[in-house]
């Protein structure tokens, strides 16, 4: 008889949230204890009737109260706001606990998670960007593991696998380039809305897709990565491989160079957390390198798209400067698609509200709050105008 393993689920009406529900139904030993999301009251409310958790919350507290009122006849607790969060995260039946929730408010349900001696699956970047220091701090002394979800930092998880006696000397992380890529800032001067969302070979969520166009998510992979890997900033690489048939690499001391190959399908980093050390079946596509013919590979544009090149500068200086970059970004991007800014004026405003901050190093959880808070505050301000 196969052992359950129980996980609860942070974010689980996003694009990750549900593709790991998939990932349940495809296995009969994984069992939904609690699911997390922000105000999608009619897809929780399916999800709570198909896999019964314990716990469901929404961060909404009026959508909480209606899916309270639509699920009164199951046994499923509903909570609301951080507090319900965090008491996901803290589920004692969970055995991992898998954050997919966009932004900040991932930070404070994976620390009480981690507290609670839960496992990570990690599809939150904001946490490890903006509070690496805390986390992995935490992770070590609970004696927890930090396994990636994204595509790229699994890739280099998966990498680095057989291999913990020997030294890293770079870490290689791709990178499709986004639709824009080889635009000159000219051509991007009137990029719309509807460009930005049509990614090349990913499906993901809004916010994703247009940090993925403009190169600002390949820089918090770089910060995230730092934190997951115990490497330097200098020690990562960012390499454009448009076919995305490449998901990372990691070259060692003696010029080799280990790469996880595989078709764009999120479901396979997914998997490969959730049974971690265990590799499991899973349908879908395989790679075909006849029909393939050729991978590429080029030098990401920091000109065209600087977003990457800042985001390296704050992981560099680091302290509280990444949480800037990040809430500067996650302000400018709302922004855009609110139809307020134009696509080239989100990494002038990242720009700005890094040069206006004053970095505190080593920040508590309350003053990267506070950094996120003050950013925002800026950028709504109209001064960096």
């Amino acid at each position: 008889m196969s052992f359950i393993k129980n996980i609860g689920i942070l974010g689980s009406t996003g694009s990750i949230g549900t593709q790991t529900l998939e990932v349940v139904r495809n296995n009969g030993d994984l069992r939904v204890v609690c699911l997390a999301a922000g105000k999608n009251v009619t897809l929780m409310e399916q999800q709570v009737r198909e896999f019964h958790p314990l716990l469901a919350v929404l961060f909404d507290e009026k959508a909480a109260e209606e899916l309270k009122t639509r699920i009164a006849d199951t046994d499923t607790k509903v909570l609301s706001g951080m507090e319900g969060l965090i008491e996901a995260a803290r589920e004692p039946s969970a055995d991992i606990i898998l954050t997919a929730v966009v932004g900040m408010i991932g930070i404070r349900p994976t620390i009480a998670a981690i507290e609670a001696g839960k496992d990570i699956a990690l599809a939150n970047k904001e946490t490890l960007v903006c509070a690496g220091h805390i986390i992995t701090k935490l992770a070590a002394e609970k004696g927890v593991k930090i396994l990636p979800v994204d595509s790229e930092h699994s890739a280099i998880f998966q990498s680095l696998q057989g291999e913990s006696m020997n030294p890293v000397h770079k870490i290689l992380l791709t990178c499709s380039g986004g639709p824009f890529r080889g635009k000159t800032r000219d051509e991007l001067k009137n990029i719309r809305v509807e460009d930005a969302l049509k990614h090349p070979n990913w499906a993901m969520g809004r916010k994703i897709t247009i940090d993925s166009s403009t190169l600002a998510n390949k820089g918090l992979e770089v910060m995230e990565a730092k934190w997951l890997f115990g490497v330097e900033i200098d020690d990562i690489q960012v390499v454009v491989q448009p076919q995305s048939v490449i998901h990372s690499m990691v070259e060692y001391e003696d010029g080799a160079v280990i790469a996880q190959l595989g078709t764009p399908d999120m479901k396979l980093p997914i998997q490969y957390a959730l049974y971690y050390p265990e590799r499991r079946f899973l349908p879908g596509d395989r790679l075909d390198f006849a029909k393939l013919a050729k991978i590429t590979f080029e030098d990401p544009d920091t000109e065209n798209f600087p977003a990457l090149r800042l985001a390296v500068s704050a992981g560099k200086r680091g302290g509280s400067l990444p949480t800037v970059f990040n809430s500067a970004n996650e302000y400018a991007v709302a922004q855009f698609l609110d139809r307020k800014i134009s696509y080239l004026t989100i990494p002038e405003m990242i720009r700005e509200a890094m040069e206006h901050h004053t970095v505190k190093d080593d920040p508590t959880v309350e003053e990267i709050l506070e950094a996120e808070k003050e950013a925002g505050e800026f950028l709504a301000s109209g001064k960096w105008e």
